[in-house]
């Protein structure tokens, strides 16, 4: 006797099922592979770009910061300092970028096929882990260069990872679930990402925010991600705790609230989309 599978709207919140998510699985490895295609599709340099990207963002950023406004840090090179900050932001800002856009741009899909909704934009943010995973070859390269020694705290690196990857997915769920709705925050989404840029320590230290406005510059939870990085990376650790623990908070609760509102909205997404 023939499965037949019948999907009724519901008007409660429902809590997100990982079980059927792994069964749709080859699905979630297929946008990612077939975004991976498309991005660097006719292009001459292909995943080159994942290499130099960083490094001109690193080259620029040590310019404006290190040579022109005369910011220095402590222990680490500069270059190295702020192609640290370039490779959690690039993670995160590309994620973003595309986990808003990544419903409407697979409405074909999602209008005429089942499966798990959340499986969408988060291959368009996961996607990102593999131009990470070639910028941080790069960075390695240069760590060499340098000849520097961050010591045992490089060990806690896949940590700061995880907490990169919720950042993005949680900022990137409600950006993605709104899009659907409301297509202006493709219009907007541009100028937050160039506002979140400026008030998050890409090319300089936490440190130089006046002390009055930390605990508001550490609401931004990529604040605590790039710190992050910088000290399991560079071994730098000039921040309190207390406000590392406030950014780590805010980032899991943007995911979570970032869930259940994607959650919420989906039940409409066939309709308005």
């Amino acid at each position: 006797m023939e499965r037949q599978l019948v999907i009724q709207r519901s008007h409660r919140f429902v809590a997100v099922d990982f079980k059927e998510i792994w069964e749709y699985r080859e699905l979630f490895y297929f946008l990612i592979w077939r975004d991976i295609k498309v991005r660097y599709k006719q292009t001459v340099l292909g995943a080159g770009w994942a290499i130099v990207r960083p490094i001109a963002s690193m080259v620029v950023f040590t310019f404006i910061f290190n040579r022109l406004a005369g910011f220095t840090v402590d222990g680490p090179p500069y270059p190295l300092f702020t192609l640290c900050g370039v490779l959690a932001w690039n993670f995160f800002s590309e994620g973003l970028t595309g986990s808003s856009q990544s419903l409407i741009l697979n409405t074909n899909l999602i209008s005429k096929v089942y499966f798990p909704r959340l499986i969408v934009p988060s291959a368009a943010v996961l996607r990102g882990l593999v131009d990470f995973a070639i910028a941080f070859g790069v960075y390695l390269v240069f760590m060499l260069y340098y000849r520097f020694n961050p010591g045992w705290p490089i060990l806690l690196f896949p940590l700061a990872v995880i907490w990169g990857v919720v950042a993005a997915l949680g900022v990137g769920l409600w950006f993605s679930a709104i899009a659907v709705k409301y297509r202006d925050i493709a219009q907007a989404l541009p100028f937050v990402v160039q506002l979140l840029f400026w008030v998050t320590p890409v090319g300089y230290s936490s440190e130089k925010v006046p002390q009055h406005l930390q605990i508001f510059y550490w609401l931004n939870p990529m604040t605590g991600v790039i710190e992050s990085f910088r000290y399991t990376l560079l071994g730098v650790a000039n921040t309190p705790p207390s406000l590392m623990i406030l950014s780590g908070a805010i980032s899991v609760i943007v995911f979570i609230t970032g869930v259940y509102n994607f959650r919420r909205m989906e039940k409409e997404f066939a309709d308005v989309i």
